[in-house]
């Protein structure tokens, strides 16, 4: 088993994502985590599918995170 990584280091993973893929970051660590699945690294799986969610979080505009709605 792998060493479980802290939110801080998937955030980091996640924003380094943005910066060199941009719009196209949800799709890299979606591809990452198939990888993962694809080999049968389940612990790599649950990190990718971390830093996805973390990605997508960070892409949202800022009043969505907020609760408010988007138009």
């Amino acid at each position: 088993m792998t060493a479980a990584l802290s939110d801080i280091d998937i955030y980091r993973t996640a924003h380094e994502l943005i910066k060199q893929h941009g719009d196209h970051a949800p799709i890299e660590a979606a591809m990452r985590a198939d990888e993962m699945l694809e080999v049968g690294d389940m612990d790599g799986l649950a990190v990718w599918k971390r830093i996805v969610r973390a990605v997508e979080e960070l892409l949202k505009p800022a009043h969505a995170q907020d609760g408010g709605t988007v138009h």
